[in-house]
């Protein structure tokens, strides 16, 4: 009867072990998550914080992606991902982060971001242009970019001088067509005024006076 059971508790043993060794191999065969650190600095000095996800963070941070980052007034924040890149953040700013182990992508709903480094072109989804893609050295706001309008070469060429995957340079002719044709109108009404002033006006046929 005492054999009986010795071997159930060593057949439940074994089995229990067996268990906990399969869900071992499992954890450390899954990916682990991409994950980037936050740096923060303002006016507070070794106090200073930002929030991430809505709680308050310092530096030193884990962040993970689909992550939001917000900084108050007065303070800046820098996320570094690693070999996707590193981002900055300026006061008044909102940005929802994706990321992997070689892009960054996000939408930018207030204040500034600024690309101090990355592998490929940012993407970020601005409030009023849609998608904006940064390179290194590159700086978007939420409401109105701060690249430069699209200009031409000395051939003439388009260049998309603002990486927003449009080509605006007809933009500008047409608003100086549209001038010329005003200032042209503007011009032929002041033409029209002047020589109707310079009409004769008293002139008329001669007076013949009755014979008597």
């Amino acid at each position: 009867m005492n054999s009986k059971l010795w071997i159930q508790k060593a057949l439940t043993t074994c089995s229990l072990m067996a268990l906990i060794a399969s869900y071992s191999m499992v954890a450390l065969a899954a990916a682990p998550a991409n994950s980037g650190e936050l740096i923060v600095s303002g006016s507070a000095g070794e106090t200073s914080f930002v929030t991430v996800n809505g709680e308050p963070a310092k530096s030193g941070r884990t962040v993970f992606s689909s992550s939001t980052i917000s900084t108050p007034d007065g303070m800046n924040a820098t996320l570094n991902l690693g070999k996707a890149g590193k981002v900055a953040f300026g006061p008044n700013t909102t940005f929802s982060v994706n990321f992997d182990e070689s892009s960054i992508t996000g939408t930018l709903t207030s204040g500034n971001l600024t690309v101090l480094g990355a592998t490929q072109p940012v993407e970020v989804k601005t409030l009023d242009r849609g998608i904006v893609r940064l390179n290194a050295g590159e700086t978007v706001s939420a409401t109105a970019t701060t690249l430069r309008d699209d200009t031409r070469d000395s051939t003439g060429k388009c260049i998309d001088s603002d990486n927003d995957g449009k080509l605006e340079c007809d933009d500008d002719g047409n608003w100086l067509v549209w001038g010329l044709v005003v200032a042209g109108a503007i011009a032929g009404l002041i033409f029209i005024a002047t020589a109707d002033n310079d009409a004769d006006i008293g002139g008329g046929a001669a007076t013949v006076s009755p014979t008597r």
